[in-house]
């Protein structure tokens, strides 16, 4: 699966309501509203001015979740997969 899909699929995922085991783990409509919008933001960015922009973004998304006590499942485990695409992508730019 390209970059894009994967970006497309993790906002896709991130902008549907929270259940109870999400809320379980720590998420919050706030938190999750702000970490769609850094992927978006990646997202546009690099379907604008193209895959060369990767080597530009530095995602801190595991340490963002880290600094908000989130637990493993499956919205943690969605965007750790978005940022370590991102490095593997920058890495190889």
């Amino acid at each position: 699966m390209d970059l894009l899909a994967v970006l497309d699929e993790a906002v896709t995922a991130l902008k549907a309501p929270l259940g109870v085991t999400d809320r379980s783990q720590g998420w919050t409509d706030e938190l999750r509203r702000e970490i769609q919008e850094e992927i978006s933001i990646s997202r546009s960015v690099l379907r604008r001015h193209g895959p060369g922009m990767v080597r530009y973004i530095r995602p801190r998304l595991d340490e963002w979740m880290e600094s908000e006590g989130l637990g493993p499942g499956r919205l943690q485990h969605l965007v750790s997969d978005v940022q370590q695409r991102l490095l593997d992508a920058h890495s190889s730019a």
